[in-house]
């Protein structure tokens, strides 16, 4: 059912209209500036394969991503936000290497995001450097489809890197088609609940200890330190189901929410449920096995 959020996407199909970078300026004026110096989205023409290691640079610092597959026409780019404490590989290589999986990847190009400072021998960030606030975060992926002329994506984001994608469709809405989101928390009250759950982590002592090792080897310490405060001081995602209030704002692009089952982070899920459109969201409860796949 998962992998279905990929293949149902609204971008399945070649896209009809092209989206403009001009047509956020009205929607967040501070985070679309800079765009005004660029060219929009339709007057870029991808190469024939991106595939490889990039540092892209953007507004608000320099970004690592991971580029998969060869371009497809119009057809939506799949992109990925990993959480706090992970990289695109820890995140999401046991995800991509699923057979289904490789299945869909045959026809889209994937694009890992890490977030700044994540990515394996990442180098430390200097003593003083202000990380990116979350909206910061969300702000610096219109600079990646900038950069590679992607037209729209569609997201997959699980923990912190879910509640970038969020705010980044909040933002920009024309350049998502869909949205997968694991265990999203949309409110600004700190890191996701079974990071803080003894109970959690006694029941799972195994697979800690195999994170610890694998965040030891694979994370910057320091820049994770940072990357998990401004986490920490998140705000709420600003979002309201619409006819429940005046001026409602939501995801509008299709949406699905996935939890693990009797997971800490089922209540936030939950929460966020209530607030997305219910004609184009779906829930989906799996179990800790499954998302063990991220």
């Amino acid at each position: 059912m998962l992998l279905s959020a990929v293949k149902e996407g609204r971008g399945m199909e070649d896209a009809e209209e092209e989206s403009s970078f001009t047509d956020t300026a009205q929607l967040h004026a501070p985070l679309s500036e800079h765009l005004s110096l660029h060219p929009p989205f339709s007057s870029l023409v991808m190469p024939e394969c991106w595939d490889g290691e990039h540092d892209i640079e953007t507004p608000y610092g320099m970004l690592h991503v991971v580029i998969r597959g060869t371009p497809k026409g119009n057809r939506p780019v799949i992109l990925t936000y990993h959480d706090v404490g992970l990289n695109h590989k820890l995140c999401f290589n046991t995800f991509f290497n699923y057979e289904d999986m490789q299945e869909i990847t045959k026809h889209f190009v994937v694009c890992h995001v890490d977030a700044p400072g994540q990515q394996m021998g990442a180098s430390q960030f200097p003593q003083g450097y202000q990380y990116p606030t979350m909206e910061n975060l969300a702000g610096m992926l219109p600079s990646i489809m900038q950069h590679f002329g992607f037209q729209s994506v569609i997201g997959i984001g699980v923990g912190a890197g879910a509640y970038v994608l969020a705010k980044f469709a909040l933002i920009f809405p024309e350049l998502v088609e869909g949205l997968v989101l694991v265990n999203i928390d949309p409110n600004g009250k700190g890191w996701i609940d079974w990071a803080a759950s003894k109970e959690e982590l006694m029941n799972n002592t195994e697979l800690v200890q195999n994170y610890r090792q694998q965040i030891g080897s694979c994370v910057n310490q320091s820049n994770l330190q940072l990357f998990w405060n401004m986490y920490n001081s998140r705000r709420d995602l600003e979002m309201n189901r619409p006819g429940t209030v005046p001026n409602a704002k939501t995801l509008r692009a299709p949406v699905m929410l996935v939890v693990g089952d009797n997971a800490p982070a089922e209540d936030s899920v939950v929460e966020c449920n209530s607030k997305l459109d219910p004609t184009n969201t779906t829930f989906l409860k799996v179990s800790q096995i499954i998302l063990s796949m991220f």
